[in-house]
Protein backbone atom coordinates (compact mmCIF):
# COMPACT_ATOMS: atom_id res chain seq x y z
CA UNK A 1 0.00 0.00 0.00
CA UNK A 2 1.37 3.17 -1.31
CA UNK A 3 1.50 6.16 1.86
CA UNK A 4 0.57 9.58 1.08
CA UNK A 5 -0.22 12.75 2.91
CA UNK A 6 -2.71 15.48 1.22
CA UNK A 7 -2.10 19.11 1.48
CA UNK A 8 -3.96 21.59 -0.56
CA UNK A 9 -4.06 19.71 -3.65
CA UNK A 10 -1.00 18.08 -3.28
CA UNK A 11 -0.36 14.65 -2.94
CA UNK A 12 3.37 13.40 -2.32
CA UNK A 13 4.55 10.21 -2.62
CA UNK A 14 6.31 6.92 -4.79
CA UNK A 15 5.11 6.93 -8.14
CA UNK A 16 3.69 4.03 -9.82
CA UNK A 17 2.13 3.57 -12.76
CA UNK A 18 -1.39 4.83 -12.12
CA UNK A 19 -0.05 7.85 -10.72
CA UNK A 20 2.94 8.23 -13.63
CA UNK A 21 2.06 6.83 -17.09
CA UNK A 22 5.59 7.61 -18.20
CA UNK A 23 7.23 5.31 -15.23
CA UNK A 24 5.95 1.59 -14.71
CA UNK A 25 7.19 1.84 -11.35
CA UNK A 26 9.03 4.63 -9.97
CA UNK A 27 11.04 5.49 -6.48
CA UNK A 28 11.17 9.13 -6.68
CA UNK A 29 9.13 11.21 -4.41
CA UNK A 30 7.34 14.08 -6.31
CA UNK A 31 4.48 16.45 -5.52
CA UNK A 32 1.39 16.10 -7.70
CA UNK A 33 -1.09 18.74 -8.70
CA UNK A 34 -4.22 17.80 -10.36
CA UNK A 35 -5.45 20.69 -12.40
CA UNK A 36 -7.78 21.17 -15.26
CA UNK A 37 -4.74 20.23 -17.84
CA UNK A 38 -4.18 17.02 -15.66
CA UNK A 39 -1.35 16.14 -13.97
CA UNK A 40 1.94 17.94 -13.25
CA UNK A 41 4.89 16.97 -11.58
CA UNK A 42 7.63 18.72 -10.04
CA UNK A 43 10.62 17.32 -7.88
CA UNK A 44 10.30 18.52 -4.44
CA UNK A 45 14.13 19.88 -2.67
CA UNK A 46 15.94 17.44 -5.36
CA UNK A 47 18.12 18.36 -8.30
CA UNK A 48 16.80 17.14 -12.22
CA UNK A 49 19.98 14.99 -11.90
CA UNK A 50 18.92 13.34 -8.99
CA UNK A 51 15.73 12.89 -9.70
CA UNK A 52 17.01 11.13 -13.31
CA UNK A 53 19.10 8.60 -11.15
CA UNK A 54 16.26 7.85 -9.00
CA UNK A 55 14.41 6.34 -11.75
CA UNK A 56 17.29 4.88 -13.22
CA UNK A 57 17.33 2.86 -9.73
CA UNK A 58 13.80 2.38 -9.35
CA UNK A 59 12.60 -0.98 -11.10
CA UNK A 60 11.27 -1.04 -13.98
CA UNK A 61 10.96 0.58 -17.64
CA UNK A 62 10.29 4.51 -18.09
CA UNK A 63 9.08 5.76 -21.48
CA UNK A 64 10.44 9.15 -22.40
CA UNK A 65 8.85 10.80 -25.33
CA UNK A 66 11.45 13.31 -27.26
CA UNK A 67 10.40 16.61 -27.63
CA UNK A 68 11.55 19.82 -29.59
CA UNK A 69 10.80 22.76 -28.17
CA UNK A 70 9.26 23.89 -25.25
CA UNK A 71 5.87 24.15 -25.62
CA UNK A 72 6.18 20.36 -26.67
CA UNK A 73 8.32 19.63 -23.67
CA UNK A 74 5.67 21.11 -20.99
CA UNK A 75 2.63 18.55 -23.00
CA UNK A 76 4.73 15.70 -22.17
CA UNK A 77 5.31 17.14 -18.52
CA UNK A 78 1.28 17.88 -18.66
CA UNK A 79 0.90 14.11 -19.73
CA UNK A 80 2.29 12.60 -16.74
CA UNK A 81 5.84 11.56 -17.99
CA UNK A 82 8.68 11.43 -15.36
CA UNK A 83 11.30 12.67 -17.65
CA UNK A 84 11.65 13.27 -21.43
CA UNK A 85 14.07 13.66 -24.15
CA UNK A 86 15.24 15.72 -26.65
CA UNK A 87 15.63 14.75 -30.39
CA UNK A 88 18.48 16.07 -32.60
CA UNK A 89 16.27 14.96 -35.74
CA UNK A 90 13.18 16.81 -34.62
CA UNK A 91 14.98 19.80 -33.40
CA UNK A 92 16.71 20.06 -36.61
CA UNK A 93 13.39 19.71 -38.38
CA UNK A 94 11.60 22.64 -36.42
CA UNK A 95 14.16 24.94 -35.96
CA UNK A 96 15.71 24.98 -39.42
CA UNK A 97 13.68 22.83 -41.13
CA UNK A 98 16.78 20.74 -42.43
CA UNK A 99 17.18 17.02 -41.99
CA UNK A 100 19.37 15.63 -39.24
CA UNK A 101 22.21 15.22 -41.20
CA UNK A 102 24.85 17.32 -38.94
CA UNK A 103 23.64 20.65 -39.96
CA UNK A 104 22.21 21.73 -36.58
CA UNK A 105 25.34 22.93 -34.53
CA UNK A 106 25.85 22.66 -31.18
CA UNK A 107 25.36 26.26 -30.27
CA UNK A 108 21.94 26.03 -31.64
CA UNK A 109 21.46 22.76 -29.49
CA UNK A 110 22.29 24.43 -26.60
CA UNK A 111 20.41 27.30 -27.15
CA UNK A 112 17.05 25.28 -27.53
CA UNK A 113 18.12 22.64 -24.49
CA UNK A 114 17.88 26.02 -22.40
CA UNK A 115 14.41 27.15 -23.51
CA UNK A 116 13.46 22.95 -22.74
CA UNK A 117 14.89 22.72 -19.45
CA UNK A 118 13.17 26.20 -18.28
CA UNK A 119 9.69 25.64 -18.86
CA UNK A 120 9.65 22.07 -17.26
CA UNK A 121 10.30 20.67 -14.05
CA UNK A 122 11.11 17.12 -15.12
CA UNK A 123 14.34 16.15 -16.39
CA UNK A 124 15.60 16.17 -19.09
CA UNK A 125 18.21 14.30 -21.48
CA UNK A 126 19.80 15.92 -24.14
CA UNK A 127 20.61 14.70 -27.66
CA UNK A 128 24.42 15.87 -28.01
CA UNK A 129 25.12 13.35 -31.34
CA UNK A 130 28.78 13.12 -31.38
CA UNK A 131 29.94 15.89 -29.45
CA UNK A 132 30.34 18.33 -32.11
CA UNK A 133 34.10 17.00 -32.52
CA UNK A 134 36.95 15.53 -31.03
CA UNK A 135 37.16 14.61 -27.29
CA UNK A 136 38.22 18.18 -26.56
CA UNK A 137 35.07 19.47 -28.07
CA UNK A 138 33.17 16.53 -26.40
CA UNK A 139 34.32 17.83 -23.07
CA UNK A 140 33.30 21.37 -24.33
CA UNK A 141 29.81 20.18 -25.16
CA UNK A 142 29.18 18.03 -21.58
CA UNK A 143 29.71 21.21 -19.62
CA UNK A 144 27.47 23.49 -21.93
CA UNK A 145 24.54 20.75 -21.60
CA UNK A 146 25.24 20.98 -18.19
CA UNK A 147 24.66 24.46 -17.85
CA UNK A 148 21.66 24.53 -19.92
CA UNK A 149 19.55 22.39 -17.50
CA UNK A 150 20.51 19.23 -18.46
CA UNK A 151 19.75 16.12 -16.07
CA UNK A 152 20.92 13.41 -18.99
CA UNK A 153 23.32 13.77 -22.31
CA UNK A 154 23.67 11.48 -25.34
CA UNK A 155 27.01 10.70 -26.88
CA UNK A 156 27.26 9.07 -30.07
CA UNK A 157 30.04 7.64 -32.18
CA UNK A 158 29.58 8.48 -35.59
CA UNK A 159 31.73 10.97 -37.59
CA UNK A 160 30.92 14.19 -39.19
CA UNK A 161 28.89 14.74 -40.54
CA UNK A 162 26.36 12.91 -38.26
CA UNK A 163 23.60 10.45 -39.85
CA UNK A 164 20.32 9.81 -38.03
CA UNK A 165 20.78 6.72 -37.07
CA UNK A 166 18.03 4.93 -39.20
CA UNK A 167 19.10 6.64 -42.43
CA UNK A 168 21.46 5.60 -44.54
CA UNK A 169 24.97 6.66 -44.80
CA UNK A 170 26.10 6.48 -41.13
CA UNK A 171 30.05 5.93 -40.33
CA UNK A 172 31.42 5.43 -37.01
CA UNK A 173 34.89 6.43 -35.92
CA UNK A 174 37.36 3.66 -34.83
CA UNK A 175 36.48 1.77 -31.56
CA UNK A 176 39.30 3.39 -29.89
CA UNK A 177 38.72 7.05 -30.63
CA UNK A 178 34.90 6.76 -29.32
CA UNK A 179 35.60 5.20 -26.03
CA UNK A 180 38.16 8.32 -25.49
CA UNK A 181 35.26 10.52 -26.15
CA UNK A 182 33.31 8.80 -23.31
CA UNK A 183 36.29 9.36 -21.30
CA UNK A 184 36.68 12.38 -21.79
CA UNK A 185 32.31 13.11 -20.79
CA UNK A 186 33.36 11.54 -17.75
CA UNK A 187 36.49 13.18 -16.87
CA UNK A 188 34.30 17.09 -17.55
CA UNK A 189 32.13 15.95 -15.47
CA UNK A 190 34.22 15.25 -12.86
CA UNK A 191 35.65 18.68 -13.08
CA UNK A 192 32.33 20.67 -13.14
CA UNK A 193 31.70 18.79 -10.01
CA UNK A 194 28.64 17.26 -11.54
CA UNK A 195 26.81 14.13 -11.80
CA UNK A 196 24.44 14.67 -15.14
CA UNK A 197 24.20 11.36 -16.51
CA UNK A 198 25.89 9.97 -19.59
CA UNK A 199 24.15 8.15 -22.51
CA UNK A 200 26.70 6.51 -24.57
CA UNK A 201 25.57 5.19 -28.04
CA UNK A 202 27.33 3.72 -30.69
CA UNK A 203 25.80 3.55 -34.54
CA UNK A 204 28.19 0.37 -35.33
CA UNK A 205 25.18 -2.29 -35.46
CA UNK A 206 24.45 -1.01 -38.81
CA UNK A 207 27.56 0.91 -40.11
CA UNK A 208 29.78 -2.12 -38.74
CA UNK A 209 28.59 -5.30 -37.46
CA UNK A 210 26.67 -6.26 -34.14
CA UNK A 211 29.61 -7.94 -32.64
CA UNK A 212 31.28 -4.38 -33.01
CA UNK A 213 28.25 -2.92 -31.69
CA UNK A 214 28.68 -5.11 -28.17
CA UNK A 215 32.16 -4.82 -27.89
CA UNK A 216 31.76 -1.16 -27.92
CA UNK A 217 28.56 -0.99 -25.64
CA UNK A 218 30.72 -2.96 -22.99
CA UNK A 219 34.03 -0.65 -23.51
CA UNK A 220 32.01 2.12 -23.07
CA UNK A 221 30.49 0.98 -19.76
CA UNK A 222 34.18 -0.21 -18.81
CA UNK A 223 34.97 3.82 -19.22
CA UNK A 224 31.97 5.31 -16.80
CA UNK A 225 29.22 5.27 -19.34
CA UNK A 226 25.75 5.50 -16.85
CA UNK A 227 23.59 3.91 -19.75
CA UNK A 228 24.04 2.51 -22.97
CA UNK A 229 22.57 2.32 -25.84
CA UNK A 230 22.89 0.88 -29.63
CA UNK A 231 20.71 2.44 -31.77
CA UNK A 232 19.07 0.52 -34.80
CA UNK A 233 18.77 -2.61 -33.78
CA UNK A 234 17.16 -4.64 -36.41
CA UNK A 235 15.43 -7.80 -34.01
CA UNK A 236 14.07 -8.69 -30.63
CA UNK A 237 16.84 -11.14 -30.73
CA UNK A 238 19.57 -8.87 -30.75
CA UNK A 239 17.53 -6.97 -28.15
CA UNK A 240 17.90 -9.06 -25.24
CA UNK A 241 21.65 -10.08 -26.93
CA UNK A 242 22.69 -6.09 -26.24
CA UNK A 243 20.50 -6.59 -22.78
CA UNK A 244 22.74 -9.30 -21.82
CA UNK A 245 26.00 -6.60 -22.13
CA UNK A 246 27.11 -5.69 -18.61
CA UNK A 247 23.92 -6.51 -16.75
CA UNK A 248 24.76 -4.11 -13.97
CA UNK A 249 24.40 -0.98 -16.80
CA UNK A 250 21.08 0.16 -17.20
CA UNK A 251 20.10 -0.54 -21.28
CA UNK A 252 17.72 1.98 -23.54
CA UNK A 253 15.51 1.55 -26.14
CA UNK A 254 14.90 3.25 -29.47
CA UNK A 255 11.23 2.99 -30.65
CA UNK A 256 11.42 4.93 -34.07
CA UNK A 257 7.92 4.89 -34.57
CA UNK A 258 6.78 5.02 -38.53
CA UNK A 259 8.86 2.15 -39.98
CA UNK A 260 12.32 2.46 -38.43
CA UNK A 261 14.71 -0.58 -38.19
CA UNK A 262 13.95 -1.94 -34.81
CA UNK A 263 10.88 -3.63 -33.89
CA UNK A 264 8.46 -1.46 -31.57
CA UNK A 265 7.69 -3.32 -28.67
CA UNK A 266 5.27 -2.53 -25.41
CA UNK A 267 6.61 -1.66 -22.72
CA UNK A 268 5.72 -4.39 -20.88
CA UNK A 269 8.45 -6.56 -23.50
CA UNK A 270 11.17 -4.11 -23.32
CA UNK A 271 11.37 -4.40 -19.59
CA UNK A 272 10.94 -8.28 -19.97
CA UNK A 273 14.09 -8.02 -22.02
CA UNK A 274 15.58 -5.86 -19.57
CA UNK A 275 15.80 -2.02 -21.19
CA UNK A 276 15.69 0.57 -18.45
CA UNK A 277 14.79 3.52 -20.54
CA UNK A 278 12.81 3.82 -23.65
CA UNK A 279 13.21 6.54 -26.26
CA UNK A 280 9.84 7.85 -28.88
CA UNK A 281 11.90 9.90 -31.22
CA UNK A 282 9.56 10.90 -34.02
CA UNK A 283 5.60 10.78 -32.13
CA UNK A 284 5.48 14.52 -31.72
CA UNK A 285 7.15 15.89 -34.44
CA UNK A 286 5.54 13.36 -36.38
CA UNK A 287 1.60 14.43 -35.51
CA UNK A 288 2.79 17.76 -36.01
CA UNK A 289 3.81 17.40 -39.36
CA UNK A 290 0.52 15.98 -40.07
CA UNK A 291 -1.95 17.97 -38.03
CA UNK A 292 -0.60 21.23 -39.85
CA UNK A 293 -0.47 19.61 -43.49
CA UNK A 294 -4.45 18.87 -42.62
CA UNK A 295 -5.27 22.18 -41.74
CA UNK A 296 -3.25 24.01 -43.85
CA UNK A 297 -5.52 22.10 -46.90
CA UNK A 298 -8.17 22.91 -44.59
CA UNK A 299 -7.37 26.61 -45.11
CA UNK A 300 -6.49 26.61 -48.65
CA UNK A 301 -9.99 24.97 -49.10
CA UNK A 302 -11.96 28.10 -47.67
CA UNK A 303 -12.46 26.36 -44.33
CA UNK A 304 -10.99 26.29 -41.15
CA UNK A 305 -9.44 23.42 -39.14
CA UNK A 306 -13.03 21.39 -37.34
CA UNK A 307 -13.69 21.74 -33.62
CA UNK A 308 -12.07 18.54 -32.90
CA UNK A 309 -8.53 18.62 -34.47
CA UNK A 310 -7.66 21.28 -31.83
CA UNK A 311 -8.31 22.52 -28.66
CA UNK A 312 -10.07 25.23 -28.27
CA UNK A 313 -9.03 28.56 -27.66
CA UNK A 314 -9.43 28.58 -24.10
CA UNK A 315 -7.81 25.51 -24.00
CA UNK A 316 -5.03 26.62 -25.84
CA UNK A 317 -4.63 29.33 -23.03
CA UNK A 318 -4.91 27.11 -20.39
CA UNK A 319 -2.03 24.80 -21.34
CA UNK A 320 0.39 27.87 -22.43
CA UNK A 321 -0.46 29.57 -18.56
CA UNK A 322 -2.54 32.44 -19.63
CA UNK A 323 -4.83 31.80 -16.48
CA UNK A 324 -2.17 30.69 -13.98
CA UNK A 325 -0.49 34.22 -14.88
CA UNK A 326 -3.57 35.82 -14.34
CA UNK A 327 -3.73 34.31 -11.09
CA UNK A 328 -0.47 35.88 -9.95
CA UNK A 329 -0.76 38.79 -11.97
CA UNK A 330 -3.36 39.60 -9.24
CA UNK A 331 -1.08 39.86 -6.41
CA UNK A 332 0.80 42.85 -7.88
CA UNK A 333 -2.14 44.81 -8.90
CA UNK A 334 -1.99 48.40 -7.66
CA UNK A 335 -4.04 51.09 -7.60
CA UNK A 336 -1.82 53.97 -8.89
CA UNK A 337 -2.00 55.01 -12.57
CA UNK A 338 -0.06 56.70 -15.27
CA UNK A 339 -1.33 60.56 -16.00
CA UNK A 340 -1.68 61.43 -19.80
CA UNK A 341 -0.69 64.21 -21.45
CA UNK A 342 -3.23 67.18 -22.26
CA UNK A 343 -3.61 65.96 -25.48
CA UNK A 344 -4.45 62.93 -25.01
CA UNK A 345 -6.90 64.04 -21.96
CA UNK A 346 -8.76 65.97 -24.38
CA UNK A 347 -8.88 63.33 -27.10
CA UNK A 348 -10.64 61.43 -24.79
CA UNK A 349 -13.14 64.33 -24.05
CA UNK A 350 -13.96 65.00 -27.37
CA UNK A 351 -14.66 61.30 -27.60
CA UNK A 352 -16.62 61.24 -24.47
CA UNK A 353 -18.86 64.26 -25.81
CA UNK A 354 -19.02 62.97 -29.13
CA UNK A 355 -20.76 59.77 -27.43
CA UNK A 356 -23.14 61.52 -25.74
CA UNK A 357 -24.00 63.66 -29.03
CA UNK A 358 -24.91 59.85 -30.57
CA UNK A 359 -27.40 58.65 -27.94
CA UNK A 360 -29.86 57.02 -31.42
CA UNK A 361 -27.08 54.00 -31.67
CA UNK A 362 -25.93 51.99 -28.69
CA UNK A 363 -22.72 50.20 -28.38
CA UNK A 364 -24.59 47.12 -29.82
CA UNK A 365 -25.85 48.28 -32.75
CA UNK A 366 -24.26 47.57 -36.38
CA UNK A 367 -21.91 49.78 -37.86
CA UNK A 368 -23.24 50.79 -40.88
CA UNK A 369 -20.95 52.25 -43.84
CA UNK A 370 -22.65 54.69 -46.45
CA UNK A 371 -22.26 53.82 -49.96
CA UNK A 372 -21.01 57.29 -51.45
CA UNK A 373 -21.51 58.59 -55.07
CA UNK A 374 -18.12 58.04 -55.70
CA UNK A 375 -17.86 54.25 -54.73
CA UNK A 376 -21.28 53.66 -55.97
CA UNK A 377 -19.90 55.16 -59.55
CA UNK A 378 -17.16 53.20 -59.82
CA UNK A 379 -19.01 50.25 -60.14
CA UNK A 380 -20.79 51.40 -62.70
CA UNK A 381 -24.10 52.69 -60.56
CA UNK A 382 -24.29 56.26 -62.48
CA UNK A 383 -25.79 54.07 -65.18
CA UNK A 384 -22.71 54.87 -67.66
CA UNK A 385 -21.99 52.67 -70.62
CA UNK A 386 -19.26 50.59 -69.08
CA UNK A 387 -19.99 46.84 -69.93
CA UNK A 388 -20.02 45.66 -66.45
CA UNK A 389 -22.17 48.25 -65.30
CA UNK A 390 -25.55 46.39 -65.50
CA UNK A 391 -24.42 43.87 -63.18
CA UNK A 392 -24.62 46.27 -59.93
CA UNK A 393 -28.17 45.19 -60.00
CA UNK A 394 -27.59 41.71 -59.94
CA UNK A 395 -26.80 39.52 -57.11
CA UNK A 396 -23.68 36.68 -56.97
CA UNK A 397 -24.58 33.53 -54.77
CA UNK A 398 -21.93 31.11 -53.94
CA UNK A 399 -22.70 28.21 -52.40
CA UNK A 400 -20.25 25.36 -50.85
CA UNK A 401 -21.58 22.05 -49.99
CA UNK A 402 -19.30 19.61 -48.18
CA UNK A 403 -18.31 16.02 -49.51
CA UNK A 404 -20.47 14.84 -46.23
CA UNK A 405 -23.76 16.64 -48.05
CA UNK A 406 -23.81 19.36 -45.31
CA UNK A 407 -24.39 22.60 -46.29
CA UNK A 408 -20.43 25.06 -45.50
CA UNK A 409 -21.82 28.44 -47.25
CA UNK A 410 -24.51 30.22 -48.56
CA UNK A 411 -23.41 33.51 -49.70
CA UNK A 412 -24.87 36.64 -51.86
CA UNK A 413 -23.63 39.81 -52.31
CA UNK A 414 -23.99 42.58 -54.89
CA UNK A 415 -22.29 40.98 -58.64
CA UNK A 416 -20.18 44.27 -58.63
CA UNK A 417 -18.21 43.13 -55.57
CA UNK A 418 -16.17 40.90 -56.82
CA UNK A 419 -12.63 41.81 -55.13
CA UNK A 420 -11.53 40.24 -51.98
CA UNK A 421 -13.93 37.63 -53.13
CA UNK A 422 -11.65 35.48 -53.40
CA UNK A 423 -10.52 35.81 -49.65
CA UNK A 424 -13.85 34.12 -48.71
CA UNK A 425 -13.22 31.07 -51.30
CA UNK A 426 -9.68 30.99 -51.83
CA UNK A 427 -10.66 28.11 -54.45
CA UNK A 428 -12.11 30.46 -56.53
CA UNK A 429 -8.64 32.45 -57.15
CA UNK A 430 -8.00 30.98 -60.68
CA UNK A 431 -11.19 31.61 -62.15
CA UNK A 432 -12.10 34.99 -64.47
CA UNK A 433 -15.70 35.41 -62.69
CA UNK A 434 -15.48 39.23 -64.63
CA UNK A 435 -15.46 37.35 -67.78
CA UNK A 436 -18.44 35.30 -66.48
CA UNK A 437 -20.33 37.77 -65.69
CA UNK A 438 -19.90 39.74 -68.88
CA UNK A 439 -21.39 36.63 -70.58
CA UNK A 440 -24.12 36.09 -69.02
CA UNK A 441 -25.15 40.38 -67.88
CA UNK A 442 -27.96 40.17 -70.22
CA UNK A 443 -29.34 37.06 -69.73
CA UNK A 444 -32.79 37.41 -67.97
CA UNK A 445 -33.55 35.07 -64.70
CA UNK A 446 -30.87 33.34 -62.91
CA UNK A 447 -27.81 31.17 -64.49
CA UNK A 448 -25.32 29.15 -62.86
CA UNK A 449 -22.34 30.29 -63.69
CA UNK A 450 -19.67 27.42 -62.01
CA UNK A 451 -20.22 24.05 -60.26
CA UNK A 452 -16.72 22.00 -59.37
CA UNK A 453 -15.51 20.01 -56.79
CA UNK A 454 -11.90 21.68 -55.04
CA UNK A 455 -9.23 19.43 -54.07
CA UNK A 456 -10.83 18.74 -50.71
CA UNK A 457 -13.55 17.25 -52.28
CA UNK A 458 -16.25 20.15 -51.88
CA UNK A 459 -18.71 21.25 -54.21
CA UNK A 460 -18.06 24.96 -54.64
CA UNK A 461 -21.22 26.46 -56.87
CA UNK A 462 -21.20 29.80 -57.90
CA UNK A 463 -24.85 31.55 -59.29
CA UNK A 464 -25.95 34.84 -61.10
CA UNK A 465 -29.12 35.78 -59.58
Amino acid sequence: MMASTSTSGWWLGPTTSASHPGSFVGAASVLVQRSRRGISCCFQKESSVKVLRRILESPGVHQGPACFDALSAKLVQDAGFSYCFTSGFSISAARLGLPDTGFISYGEMVDQGQLITQAVSIPVIGDADNGYGNAMNVKRTLKGYISAGFAGIILEDQVSPKACGHTRGRKVVSREEAVMRIKAAVDARRETGSDIVIVARTDSRQALSMDEALSRARAFGDAGADVLFIDALTSKQEMVAFSQVSPLIPKMGNMLEGGGKTPILTPLELEEIGFKLVAYPLSLIGVSIRAMQDSLAAIRGGRIPPPGSMPSFEEIKDILGFNTYYEEEKRYATSTFSKRDSSSLYSIQRRDQSDTEQTSQSPEDPIVEVLTPEVYNKYGGDGSRDPFSGIWSRTLRVKITGRDGFEKLDLRIPAGFLDGLTNIVPALGGVNIKDLLDDAAEEIGGKKLLDFNDRMGDRIQVFLE
